[in-house]
């Protein structure tokens, strides 16, 4: 199953055993879901649902992840079980928390989930029915796993593999951030050392939409041409580093490495160097 779905697509699939998870994020999240949301779409938390956060940013970073327990109950809460057919947007092109919820998702052990193609904006113009009342569902039997099964980095990782330049650091976050120019979210401005800049505003063609799967082999083949094979991914807190790993997964390349704690936790840690390009 390819990891995106347009909305035309969305629009023929039947409804049995389709469930629609919104993780758009922002201020008054939730109240604007329920003022007007897909219809029949459940509500995902990027703070509360697809994090854990704790009191240490320089431990975990602004986004860690949950327990594997923590997000079983989340998806049991949810009405999801492990033969459901999950399709996830947000509002800001699906290039967010829908890209983080596709990670967990499939790094959970379900196999059947889809980004929808240019998230909430691309469902409206598309003409997908709107609701603006509370969803009811039925809660779903527990799924029980022991770990995530996607790839992770810690911190040391990283710092480990740049050391021994074994691995292709890529840094997702917009060029000004990385540059260290200004950082409107993070403490300090700059970024890893031996990081390379890919920002994932660049998976997306002018209308907010993924380039088609052919031109982004293309893409990251030149770009990483003589670079170290392995990849790791990261951008502020490990969310949007999900969007380029979502999109190496389109085009065919194998699913690389997430650094959850990405810039927010290495920043804050003490004694890391910060690197800027100004």
């Amino acid at each position: 199953m390819t990891p995106i779905i347009s909305s035309s697509e969305l629009k023929n699939i039947p409804a049995e055993n389709l469930i629609i998870l919104d993780a758009r994020t922002g201020k008054d999240v939730k109240q604007n879901y329920l003022e007007k949301h897909i219809r029949g779409a459940r509500f995902i938390d990027l703070d509360k649902d697809l994090a854990e956060i704790g009191e240490n940013v320089a431990f975990g970073g602004r986004h860690p992840l949950p327990s594997v327990e923590k997000f079983a109950k989340t998806l049991s809460d949810l009405g999801i079980s492990e033969g459901a057919h999950i399709v996830v947007y947000d509002d800001k092109n699906s290039s967010n928390a829908a890209a983080r919820a596709w990670w967990m998702l499939r790094s959970f052990g379900l196999e059947k989930v889809q980004v929808l193609d240019g998230g909430m904006q691309a469902a409206e113009k598309a003409g997908l029915e709107f609701s603006s009342r509370e969803e009811k569902f039925d809660k779903a039997a527990l799924i029980k796993k022991n770990h995530w099964s996607l790839p992770v980095s810690s911190l040391e990782v990283v710092e480990n593999e740049l050391t021994n330049d074994s691995s292709t650091v890529i840094d997702v976050r917009d060029a000004y951030r990385y540059k260290g120019e200004s950082e409107p979210i993070d403490l300090v401005a700059g970024h890893i050392p031996g990081a390379i800049n890919i920002p994932f505003s660049e998976n997306l063609d002018e209308s907010g939409n993924f380039l088609s799967p052919e031109i982004l082999k293309e893409k990251y083949s030149k770009l990483l041409q003589d670079k170290p094979d392995r990849l790791i991914i990261h951008c502020g807190s490990g969310v949007t580093a999900c969007h380029t790993i979502l999109a190496l997964d389109y085009a065919g390349f194998p699913i690389p490495d997430l650094y959850v704690g990405s810039w927010s936790e290495w920043s804050r840690r003490e004694g890391k160097e910060i690197a800027k390009d100004i």
